[in-house]
């Protein structure tokens, strides 16, 4: 088994995570401020890295301190893009817009990089773009481009080149410190745009405690530094397809995670679809073409 497929295995269990915590946070947002939520997932995921990592702290260069800003920049901006997003768009819409940092990974990476993607990341990529228009339900003829939209479209262009940026900063400073920078950069930020509110109180309740601890800790200290260390055995074109499994492990808890009202989804047609063309287009990109065989990577 190599290395990078390795890799592929582990951000597959990164999106599970991040797919799992969609419905525990969809069911709190009525109960803490967008900013605050963010400010204390990303504090408490600074406070665990530190402690983990606190030998890796003496490793910190002004070079490492200028690439963990832009990166923690970048993340700041996709979500809080994305939580302000959904307040005028769809949750569908949303979902399939931020889907689309999968096209645009190959493309950028392709001019920044000078990353070509092969033909079954390609296909792939064409698979699994297919699945997410499949499973966010989206009808292009109730399609329309709004602010929300817009915002979404952003969201998705940072997520883009936070791939892109993992990619080229870890092959110059040390991984580890740099996902820690990342999310203190992130904390910083969060709990500044919460500041602006004068730090909108709210209520300290089980679902909000439980939230921020599966958010904070498996969600973004786990989760964040896996993919900055692992990412550099991998291509970002290979990580954004393999990111595509979230929504897939989103609509699975969705059916076994009650929302705020104690239902939980029901599976449809569509959804199924859409996770199968997803799976598929991880599964093809995994496989490398020869001459004379075909093996998997």
């Amino acid at each position: 088994m190599s290395k990078q497929f390795k890799a592929d295995l582990l951000l597959l269990v990164i999106a599970m995570v991040w797919g799992s915590s969609f419905t525990l946070m969809k069911n709190i947002l009525d109960d803490i401020p967008p900013f605050a939520f963010l400010s204390l997932r990303f504090a408490i995921a600074a406070v665990v890295l530190v402690i983990i990592f606190y030998k890796k702290l003496k490793l910190i260069t002004p070079k490492a301190l200028m690439y963990g800003f832009i990166l923690g920049t970048i993340l700041f901006g996709g979500m809080a893009l994305q939580v302000n997003g959904l307040k005028y768009t769809t949750a569908s819409n949303s979902a399939f817009i931020t889907g689309l940092s999968l096209v645009m990974v190959p493309l950028v990476s392709a001019v920044f990089l000078r990353k070509k993607p092969g033909m079954t990341s390609v296909i792939g990529v064409v698979l699994a773009a297919v699945g997410l228009f499949f499973l966010t339900g989206i009808s292009l003829g109730d399609f329309n481009l709004n602010k929300g939209d817009l915002l979404t479209l952003l969201c998705a262009m940072c997520f883009t080149f936070h791939i892109i940026f993992v990619d080229r900063f870890t092959t110059k400073e040390d991984a580890t410190v740099l996902a820690i920078l990342q999310v203190v950069f992130a904390a910083l930020m969060s709990t500044a745009e919460w500041g602006r509110s004068g730090f909108a109180a709210f209520e300290f309740n089980m679902p909000v405690v439980g939230t921020l601890l599966v958010t904070g800790v498996l969600g973004t200290a786990l989760a964040y530094t896996g993919q900055v260390m692992v990412q550099k055995f991998t291509s970002p074109t290979h990580t954004a397809l393999i990111f595509t499994a979230e929504p897939v492990f989103g609509a699975i808890f969705a059916l076994l995670i009650p929302n705020s009202q104690g239902f939980t989804e029901h599976l449809a047609l569509n959804t199924v679809i859409g996770c199968i063309m997803i799976l598929l287009g991880m599964l093809v990109s995994e496989f490398r073409f020869t001459k004379s065989k075909v093996y998997i990577d």
